[in-house]
């Protein structure tokens, strides 16, 4: 297995944020137009989808070129954005991209629900290298996170339902990770005394 290796933190964050601009900013320029191939009429929405695919998959290439790593939600976002934008493309009806974001958000709160059911945090499973943290505050943190994930699911079902293609695309690309970025600092904060310091005793580790 390839050792992991860091990279410059702004470059990382460009490889991961990027491509969903790159969708964002395609979308605003083709939104109003439509395609015809092989007698088929396809939305700027649905062309958009189809150029960010590739986008995304070397985007994944190169971060895994660089660091010789991909996290498990990494792979697993890349896996439902192929699958879920073949059917787009496929059945040429933008639905299915949408309601990918939902399926997304529910599969990450039902497997951190399997987990708090199992009375196991597995979310500390992928975190707590980076954030020590004790047992208590890792049961907490999965609790509000699964809630959290429920939410959105069930908010961009309601958006994508109810709402423009437009409003769709601007809450998924800035309103959701913003809301959820906010969510987890909020988390972090509050959770300050439920981290381990560095000389800590054992006991105290709990």
């Amino acid at each position: 297995m390839a050792e992991a290796r860091d990279i410059n933190p702004i470059l990382k964050q460009v490889l991961e944020l990027g491509p969903p601009l790159v969708f964002f900013l395609i979308y605003l320029r083709i939104r109003d137009e439509t395609y015809t191939y092989a007698g088929t009429e396809y939305s700027g929405f649905i062309v958009a989808t189809l150029i960010f695919v590739p986008i995304l998959l070397v985007a994944i290439a190169v971060l895994w070129a660089l660091t010789g790593k991909l996290s498990r939600m990494q792979i697993f976002t890349a896996f439902m954005v192929i699958f879920f934008g073949g059917l787009t493309a496929w059945f040429n009806d933008e639905r299915f991209f949408k309601m990918k974001t939902s399926i997304v958000y529910g599969v990450f709160a039902l497997l951190l629900g399997i987990g708090l059911l199992r009375g196991q945090s597995w979310l500390a499973y992928v975190l707590n290298d980076a954030m020590p943290m004790r047992h208590e505050g890792w049961m907490i943190l999965t609790r509000r996170l699964c809630a959290m994930f429920a939410a959105l699911a069930i908010a961009n079902e309601v958006i994508w339902r109810t709402m423009s293609t437009d409003a769709w695309v601007k809450i998924e690309t800035f309103g959701f990770p913003v809301a959820l970025i906010a969510f987890l600092f909020w988390q972090i904060t509050a959770l300050q005394s439920y981290l381990i310091e560095e000389g800590d005793p054992p006991e105290a580790q709990q």
